[in-house]
């Protein structure tokens, strides 16, 4: 079965070389898959891509022998639903792999804000060494709003827990014994909006989810509000949020993620993004506002990057392929596994 791995890193390759051995012709790619080199794995019957590459109709309709995807991530809003339905292909994600992965860097990006590390460690390199203009502030003692208990959520909670904070989370799907293990308790968005001291984002991006934080929940929350999100740039609208930043209603936010970061990454695309109507340049254009603000730290899409959680995708995705290849497939999220 051909078999084509896209933006695959040279130490990554042993792993899928496993694949080898039960019958896949496999080819390694180490950059993505896109619209201008898609035509060049017209033969591929199984991809396997990261996040950096596209999976619009575009690219899929240049692989006419295609049966199956391996995405290597949890979401899968990258992959055109659509097109996938309409030509029978299935889809199979990583459904965990960075759990408490994602949950450290959620408080690496409040750490640095709290302790102000990224202006303290400029200055100091600087070879100015005054504290003056540096105070930052205690998490303990402070009331972190989880939105979205998942199991990112629930590692979360668990480390806020011990640095002494207060928990208050929202989730559609409550769970009272994990309130009672975990010790926080359930509100409503709005309660948790308005109790809040920090707010972290730990939910999917579907429709429900886009913009689930926009100016109607800025407006709910304290003076001073600090705003992680590690999950995904669509949930919140930063039109909204660069307002509430210039309010001083958001103290500073922490970001490893934006709506427009896949153009970002490659500045290239901007002129296509004209021309093609692809990209919202209104919100690209407020993704690079973000950028320039001091009170905003931006770290590119990588909570989820350590050597273990990474390990931990590449395996998954080696049995998600090999399933398939033997009738039996995993983790699917598209398609009809019967």
């Amino acid at each position: 079965m051909k078999t084509a791995i896209f933006e695959v890193e040279d130490w990554e390759a042993d792993t899928f070389s496993a694949l080898d051995s039960e019958g896949h012709d496999v080819e390694c790619v180490p950059v993505p898959l896109t619209a201008e080199n898609a035509s060049e794995f017209a033969d591929a019957q199984v991809i396997s891509t990261f996040i950096y590459s596209s999976l619009d109709a575009d690219v899929l309709a240049q692989l006419p022998n295609l049966k199956f995807i391996a995405t290597r991530s949890t979401g899968f809003d990258h992959i055109d639903q659509p097109h996938c339905e309409e030509r029978g292909l299935m889809v199979s994600n990583v459904p965990s792999y960075g759990e408490n992965t994602v949950a450290e860097h959620t408080f690496g990006l409040l750490l640095n804000i709290s302790h102000r590390l990224t202006e303290a460690v400029d200055r100091t390199r600087k070879g100015d060494f005054s504290p003056k203009g540096l105070q930052g502030f205690d998490l303990r003692g402070k009331t972190l709003g989880v939105v979205g208990t998942g199991t990112i959520g629930q590692y979360v909670i668990g480390i806020a827990r011990g640095f002494q904070m207060s928990v208050v989370a929202f989730d559609v799907k409550p769970q009272p014994e994990l309130a009672e293990s975990l010790g926080f308790r359930y509100a409503d968005l709005d309660e948790l909006l308005a109790a809040a001291d920090i707010v972290t984002l730990h939910v999917p991006a579907n429709p429900h989810t886009h913009h689930l934080i926009g100016k109607a929940q800025f407006d709910q929350m304290k003076d001073g509000v600090v705003l992680i999100n590690t999950s995904r740039g669509s949930i919140i609208d930063v039109d909204a949020l660069i307002k509430a930043l210039a309010e001083g209603k958001v103290a500073a936010a922490g970001l490893d993620v934006l709506p427009e970061e896949p153009t970002l990454r490659e500045e290239a695309e901007l002129l296509r993004s004209v021309y093609r109507k692809r990209h919202n340049l209104d919100t690209l254009l407020a993704d690079h506002v973000l950028l320039r603000l001091r009170n905003v730290i931006i770290t590119p899409h990588s909570a989820f990057n350590t050597r273990e959680a990474v390990q931990r995708i590449l395996d998954t995705t080696v049995d998600n392929i090999a399933h398939f290849a033997a009738g039996d497939p995993q983790n699917v999220v598209m398609g009809n596994p019967g």
